[in-house]
């Protein structure tokens, strides 16, 4: 990924933040001679001292054909973004767009089916938290659970991690606070949570 220095983030406790609370991520790597990509939950943990992701795909997508053979792959977690007109400056200039953005390379590991197991009750404890009635993968019945055959169940040894933060960084004081304001007044979501992450990236 493209990152100009300015823009660059290198802090690691703020990595890991974003990652929990962005883990639907995308998985890249080559399938069949081609580029290929799947949606999906991921878990950041550790092991061994070392951190890594941990997920599933479908055993009929192609992409878990291809894991013996291409190991290396790309996970991109995207956060809050939003288009920032240059109207919004005191000067002439081009628009552009305000996004976070976090990239992982590493290689696959594939899980034993006991070790998949234990990933999806780790992946389904933590998104049903906040459930008023929160399922546990060990309560599901026999029969619901043959269905986790047809998953392919892995984990990737994170080799490398990118992390872009373009929030306007570029921008006086004054042209900063405006576009934060001008965000707020959009009242879109992803436009009001820009301006919130820019106000917490620097304080006016």
């Amino acid at each position: 990924m493209y990152i100009p220095e300015l823009y660059k983030n290198e802090n690691q406790e703020e990595i890991q933040n974003f990652i929990h609370q962005n883990g639907f991520g995308i998985l890249v790597n080559q399938t069949n001679g081609k580029l290929w990509a799947t949606h999906i939950p991921m878990l950041l943990e550790e092991k061994n001292g070392k951190q890594i992701l941990t997920a599933h795909i479908s055993a009929e997508n192609p992409q878990a054909d291809s894991f013996e053979s291409n190991k290396e792959v790309l996970v991109i977690f995207q956060g809050v973004h939003s288009y920032i007109s240059s109207s919004w400056y005191d000067h002439e200039n081009v628009p552009t767009w305000n996004y976070i953005a976090v990239h992982v390379y590493g290689k696959i590991r594939l899980h034993s089916y006991e070790e998949s197991v234990a990933a999806l009750k780790r992946l389904v404890d933590k998104y049903e938290a906040k459930s008023e009635k929160p399922i546990k993968v060990e309560d599901l019945s026999k029969k619901t659970m043959l269905q986790a055959r047809g998953i392919v169940s892995f984990e990737i040894e994170i080799s490398s991690i990118e992390a872009k933060k373009k929030l306007s960084q570029n921008r006086d004081d004054k042209n900063y606070k405006n576009i934060i304001s001008k965000l707020e007044e959009t009242k879109d979501h992803q436009s009001m949570e820009v301006a919130k992450e820019m106000s917490r990236n620097r304080k006016l």
